[in-house]
């Protein structure tokens, strides 16, 4: 049976969900063995300069300076402030289901400037839809970090905060500015400021040193080619395709597929609560997306 482009679209959110989960994974498996900012840097020199190949066998339209202008602030916002702030908050011991909590705000964040923004109208079940799932993160990742000695500083809360305000106005922007333009060309303009603001970082607060294995190289590449690549395509379609509040709905799901990825490939048990939430956090999910009744 071949499926049409609506049904096509309608899987790309949980195909999303589901490569943007192992961001945190990745994370961890990279950062032990190299500063989190250069991590950043060279992971996102190799996807230039696989877009760059990319580009080259296609020959797309390329859009004005205005339109990759505005490519560039969406990548300063998305990439570098939302990655580097997570990256390094986690680098400076703030307890990763801390971090997948404050992270987990974004849509209801994102759905409040929308609707001062963009006039985007929410009914009621959105608005509901949207607690419920900040409800859902809250019960999978509050019994993370609560037996860790460590306790994270200014500089981590500071880092988490400016990666929440990033991404919640960053994927607006995009939804406003980043029209009609085509999604390589976009994400590599996107990469080429983050990669200039993850250079001055590195250059800034990293030690240079790395201790290169296969972890490290595995991680790299994953990241490079689910994340980088393959997720931000998705990310975007599903910008152009829908509203901004009914997309950031999704990283609802983020924290609970991650939990389940960290118990599976890290032993971190989920107790009754997470599985409450992510049932709760679905249902949030069910709500915020559901269609008006004809």
């Amino acid at each position: 049976m071949i499926m049409n482009k609506q049904q096509w679209l309608a899987l790309v959110p949980w195909a999303f969900v589901g490569i943007w989960s192992t961001g945190f994974i990745g994370a961890k498996y990279a950062v032990p063995y190299m500063d989190p900012f250069s991590v950043l840097l060279l992971r996102v020199l190799l996807t230039l300069l696989l877009l760059s190949v990319l580009l080259w066998w296609r020959k797309p339209k390329w859009c004005t300076p205005a339109q990759a202008g505005h490519q560039m602030v969406v990548g300063f916002l998305v990439h570098a402030c939302y990655l580097g702030g997570v990256f390094a908050a986690i680098d400076w011991s703030m307890p990763a289901g801390v971090t997948s909590l404050i992270m987990g705000l974004q849509p209801l964040l994102t759905a409040l400037i929308g609707w001062l923004w963009l006039s985007e109208a929410l009914r009621r079940s959105q608005w509901l839809g949207l607690l419920l799932g900040l409800a859902g993160v809250v019960l999978v990742v509050s019994q993370n970090g609560q037996t860790g000695s460590t306790v994270a500083g200014y500089d981590a809360w500071a880092a988490c905060m400016i990666a929440l305000l990033a991404i919640s106005i960053g994927t607006l922007y995009q939804k406003r500015f980043g029209t009609g333009v085509d999604l390589v060309v976009g994400i590599f303009f996107q990469y080429l400021a983050t990669a200039v603001t993850m250079a001055l970082l590195a250059w800034q607060f990293d030690s240079g040193v790395v201790q290169w294995n296969w972890t490290l190289a595995a991680a790299l590449a994953w990241m490079v080619i689910a994340l980088s690549l393959v997720a931000v395509l998705l990310l975007l379609v599903m910008i152009r395709e829908g509203e901004a509040s009914k997309v950031a709905s999704y990283f609802y799901l983020v924290p609970v597929l991650t939990a389940l990825e960290a118990w599976f490939l890290f032993g971190e048990t989920l107790n009754g609560s997470a599985v409450l939430g992510m049932l709760v956090a679905v249902c949030g999910v069910y709500l915020t997306n559901r269609r008006r009744p004809a």
